[in-house]
Formats: C-alpha cells, sequence, structure tokens
C-alpha cells in the first residue's frame, strides 16, 4: 500500500515558505511516494552487500588449564612457573607466596581490567583456606563475585566458566608436592 503525500498551499506571498512569490519550492513541488517494505539487492541502486574481514581469530572457548604441578600450570600449551593470574586476553605470573598474600593490592590487577570480568576464581593451593573478609568485600563491591577453592577445583570451575565465555579471571597458587 502506497501512502501519498498531500501539500496544502497557503494565499499567494505566504510567510511560511511554501510560496515564494509566484514559484513554489522544488522540495514541494515534487510528491515522492513512501516505502513501506524493506529494500532488496534489485529494489536500488543504493544498495550495497556489507563484507567483514575477521583480523584476529579468538579462541574457540578462550583460555583453557590443561594441568597444574607444584612448580606452576600449563595454560593454553605456555608453561607458567609458580603463581599466576589467568586474563582474558594474557597470562601473567602473580606475586603471591600463599593464600596470606592474597589482598586488596594483589587483586588490582583484577578489578582494574577492561571490560571488568564477572567472576574471579582463586585457587588457594591444596585446599581452600578462609581470605581476609574486607577483600572479599571490596571485590563485590566493585562487582566482581568471588569464588575460592582449592587450585585443582579452581582449574576446573575457570575451565567450565571459560568454555560458556563467560568474562572470568583466575589466580592460582600451585598446590605443593605430595610426600
Amino acid at each position: 500500500m502506497a501512502a501519498v503525500c498531500c501539500v496544502r498551499l497557503l494565499s499567494p506571498g505566504s510567510v511560511h515558505g511554501l510560496r515564494l512569490g509566484s514559484r513554489l519550492l522544488p522540495a514541494l513541488s515534487r510528491v515522492s511516494l513512501v516505502r513501506g517494505h524493506r529494500l532488496g539487492p534489485a529494489d536500488d541502486e543504493l544498495y550495497q552487500r556489507t563484507t567483514v574481514s575477521v583480523m584476529q581469530k579468538e579462541a574457540a572457548g578462550g583460555a583453557v588449564i590443561y594441568s597444574y604441578s607444584p612448580r606452576g600450570f600449563n595454560v593454553n600449551g605456555n608453561k607458567v612457573f609458580g603463581p599466576c593470574a589467568v586474563l582474558p586476553p594474557a597470562v601473567l605470573q602473580w606475586n603471591v607466596g600463599c593464600h596470606t598474600d592474597i589482598t586488596v593490592e594483589s587483586l588490582s590487577l583484577f578489578y582494574l581490567l577492561e571490560p571488568r570480568i564477572e567472576v574471579l576464581v582463586l585457587g588457594t593451593g591444596a585446599r581452600t583456606e578462609r581470605l581476609d573478609p574486607n577483600v572479599l568485600n571490596f571485590l563485590k563491591k566493585k562487582g566482581i563475585a568471588v569464588e575460592v577453592q582449592d587450585t585443582p577445583n579452581a582449574c576446573a570451575t575457570f575451565n567450565f566458566l571459560s568454555s560458556e565465555r563467560r568474562l572470568a579471571a583466575a589466580g592460582l597458587i600451585p598446590p605443593p608436592a605430595v610426600e
């Protein structure tokens, strides 16, 4: 159904701009039809096909922690010795020795990231350790959920969150050697 635009001309010499002297404005002298459907490839010369080129391929499920040992971690095939921070774009060595070293300052690299991470998974070694409640409250105020687990479970949790394409990060302390 086509819509027709009607123009009503005012009296000669109108100050509203529809008539100037004896000439009509060119834009008002033409009646244009309004299309009520989407444009297709044959409808218009202005229609152009959009193409997208992928400049950098993203890993299928984000970072994956393949293994852990008392010496460190294997993340995406890269060996990291000692404690590590697994962030969405990078894997870094993390300067903590044990769970008591986890402070607001040592977690600053996790809450300063953009885009902001949703979940921070902390692996505290061979067993789950209690962290300072002030540290956990600080991260909660920053809008970051925190999971504190032993390192084996923290690795599994991080891998699961990463496979779901969640914005997750991990701070991992290797478990000590079992004697």
